[in-house]
């Protein structure tokens, strides 16, 4: 019987040579892909030992370090299902996950232990064990007595790999079911399709309890048999510094803005370069424009979420397998990937036609099996052919290139009306001295909803707010105009660099009572 098991397949891609770096750290640790194999057959005797049930949840809520990246191939290894939790999240969050997940192993910060073991044995968790990113803590305390030699677990494709709780901007966060067979078939796909080859090398400066970080980068680089340059925390000029040794770089629109900020990002620091992918959140006009003109290089940007993997990319590179798939077009995030159907239809669930707006839905390996204990809500965003309906609102052009307008979510509907905040937040962001913008909608007693924006200023700039609102208002339709304008020092965001527009929609949700 054919082995599904992930782990499985990232460890056949390992080079023959175990002991070449597989992980070089930004303080000078180097660790082989031999450190890597035995590392994680402890870490999975471990699991073994403790007699946890096949498939258990693992929760793990740490800091970034090559020994949560080994906690991550034992889970999947020993068979077991990876929950990563963002750092940033606080007691009553933890206390949601725990309970929801019922996890049967926790892995703390040490400096976290009293209050989250607190809340995992009062939920019915038996084992709680720490890890801090100096490499100490009672996980790696207690697998250094363990084996170095582990059969991965047999896993069918459809056995699940990873929860990950989506953000809970629309009530409270779902735990997304990704497979062995989801995130295997995305990672074997991107390879292909960015062209992954015999010596890249990954910068990886991302959060690892996400998506980009965790599946996309690690996935690609160690399914290529490539060397990481590994940060823990993004640094630009660090970064930029590693970028002659380097050929692939992943990251947040935000990177790339404050690596644009220093002197010494040149075309020659970046010569050596094969790539730079942009996503989790919407890369500016600006930004894609900047880049090209600073280093030579053109980002390519693409789309995903938490229930999918990766979805749409801009091209690599021309391929006559994918008919008009050549240039990398900024504003939007490119083509459907093989193997993904997608499709753009209104309300009334009717197909829309060539750059028409509408909700985005998706098929393929790569989707999700569904939320974790909510049948309900799974079968909600199913349409009855079994495309998941993503919430982001877009539209496809002539050529096939996908934009992404916006979340559903924030669709505003003032006075009967559609209004795409992503439409005005890109005539706003052109306007001078704009370095980005934020257009939410609020309740209003006449039109139900309207807009507000809200404003950054680019450093040294001055801006009006009345001044905003009269530009638009030479613009676009009347309807489209927010009713309100305020500039602000800085727009509230994730971990991942998205603007938190819920946190705005509660800011100013009194202001027309």
């Amino acid at each position: 019987m054919p082995n599904h098991n992930l782990f499985a397949a990232l460890r056949a891609a390992f080079p023959k040579d175990l002991d070449t770096v597989a992980v070089e750290t930004d303080d000078g640790l180097c660790y082989s892909w031999r450190d890597l194999d035995r590392a994680s057959a402890m870490v999975a005797n471990l699991f073994a030992s403790l007699a946890v049930p096949a498939h258990s949840r693992i929760a793990v809520q740490v800091e970034k370090s090559v020994e949560a990246l080994i906690l991550y191939l034992a889970t999947l290894r020993a068979g077991h299902v990876f929950l990563p939790l963002n750092t940033a999240y606080q007691s009553a969050e933890i206390e949601y996950f725990i309970g929801n997940a019922e996890p049967a192993v926790v892995v703390c910060s040490g400096k976290n232990f009293g209050w989250v073991s607190k809340i995992a044995f009062k939920a019915g968790t038996r084992h709680v064990f720490t890890l801090n990113e100096d490499r100490t803590g009672s996980l790696l305390d207690r697998a250094s007595h363990c084996d170095d030699r582990h059969t991965p677990a047999v896993c069918q494709a459809d056995d699940m790999a990873a929860i990950l709780y989506t953000s809970g901007t629309t009530g409270r966060s779902k735990g997304a079911m990704l497979t062995h067979d989801n995130l295997l078939s995305n990672a074997v796909m991107l390879k292909d399709y960015w062209g992954w080859q015999p010596g890249d090398v990954l910068i990886h400066a991302l959060p690892i309890f996400h998506v980009h970080g965790l599946f996309v980068a690690i996935h690609g680089a160690l399914l290529n048999g490539s060397k990481m340059l590994w940060h823990a925390k993004f640094d630009p000029q660090r970064v930029i510094a590693d970028l002659p040794r380097a050929t692939v770089f992943m990251g947040v629109p935000t990177l790339y803005v404050r690596m644009l900020a220093e002197p010494a990002l040149t075309k020659q620091a970046t010569e050596k370069m094969r790539l730079f992918i942009a996503g989790s959140a919407p890369l500016l006009i600006e930004t894609f424009q900047a880049w090209q003109q600073r280093t030579g290089h053109t980002i390519l940007e693409r789309y995903g979420m938490s229930e999918t993997a990766m979805l749409t990319s801009n091209p690599y590179r021309a391929d006559k397998r994918y008919k008009n798939q050549s240039e990398r077009r900024g504003g939007t995030v490119g083509f459907p990937l093989p193997g993904v159907s997608l499709r753009v239809r209104d309300d009334a669930g009717q197909d829309l036609g060539t750059d028409e707006i509408g909700g985005i839905q998706v098929q393929g390996a790569n989707v999700f099996k569904g939320y974790w204990r909510m049948p309900e809500k799974t079968a909600e965003e199913f349409t009855a052919d079994g495309y998941f309906k993503t919430g982001d609102v877009g539209k496809v052009d002539a050529r096939g290139y996908v934009t992404i307008v916006g979340r559903s979510k924030d669709l505003i509907i003032s006075g009967g009306y559609n209004v795409y905040p992503a439409e005005i937040e890109g005539f706003i962001n052109d306007m001078p001295g704009v370095a980005e913008s934020a257009v939410v909608g609020v309740p209003h007693p006449d039109f139900g909803e309207v807009g507000v924006a809200v404003v950054i200023a680019k450093p040294g700039a001055q801006l009006n707010a009345d001044g905003i609102i009269a530009d638009l208002k030479s613009r676009l339709a009347n309807f489209k105009i927010p009713k309100r304008c305020y500039v602000v020092p800085e727009l509230p965001r994730n971990t991942m660099g998205k603007v938190q527009k819920n946190l705005l929609r509660e800011q100013h949700k009194s202001l027309f009572d």
